[in-house]
């Protein structure tokens, strides 16, 4: 029993000073997160301790990297979207940068078992491609002419702008022109009616469906009652 309560009387204020430098270290290791936290906050979301200077370049990058692939995290890209990115951007000029250069580039920064490459390996590749392009300017002024190229754009749509002029086109998608179960789904001014033009409503009127004289029968009975005398 004494052996018992000596290690009880122990164990409380080992325990106490134990954890009194233990909170005190996760209060400055929160503390430290935090001012990362609130240095490195950028458009791309908070919390994420990416310098702000290359905030919009990341963002691009990533823009980029997941168009076309919905499996894509983002985070590296794979060489069609490198390309896209180079003639979206008018880093190929037809010149000085053509998109051979950009893929001999591409091939160049990858590791060799990857077939895609990361925003550091990304940064690497406009570095060369910034020397070629810009010869009169250091490396480090070819870089941020490069980035600006880059920065805060998307890629490009095809064909999402254009605007249909074909009289086939407009012959076909004309409503007042539909004709059956399709006529249905739209009003006299061609808006659709949404669900009232899809789904079967089930008519209780005893009326046959279609019916164009309905409710004639009860204005017929009720209008001689009505101008009768009394």
């Amino acid at each position: 029993h004494k052996d018992f309560k000596v290690q009880t009387a122990k164990h409380p204020n080992a325990g106490s000073v134990a954890l009194r430098p233990h909170s005190e270290h996760s209060k400055d290791r929160m503390s430290k997160r935090l001012s990362t936290e609130s240095n490195g906050t950028s458009d791309g979301g908070a919390g994420s301790s990416t310098p702000v200077e290359l905030t919009a370049l990341e963002e691009s990058f990533r823009r980029f990297a997941i168009h076309g692939d919905t499996r894509a995290t983002g985070k590296d890209m794979h060489g069609k979207n490198w390309s896209k990115l180079c003639k979206d951007c008018g880093v190929i000029d037809g010149k000085n940068i053509t998109l051979t250069d950009v893929d001999i580039v591409f091939s160049k920064v990858k590791k060799k078992t990857c077939r895609t490459i990361t925003y550091d390996e990304f940064k690497v590749a406009l570095g060369e491609l910034a020397r070629k392009k810009y010869k009169d300017k250091t490396g480090e002024e070819a870089e941020a002419e490069v980035f600006k190229l880059i920065e805060g754009k998307a890629p490009v749509i095809a064909g999402v702008t254009r605007a249909v002029a074909s009289p086939t086109v407009s012959r076909l998608t004309d409503p007042t022109k539909f004709t059956g179960s399709h006529k249905e789904r739209f009003d006299e001014t061609g808006r659709g009616k949404g669900k009232a033009g899809r789904v079967d409503i089930v008519d209780t009127s005893g009326y046959v469906s279609g019916y164009k004289h309905r409710g004639t029968y009860e204005k017929k009975v009720n209008k001689p009652t009505e101008g009768r005398p009394m």
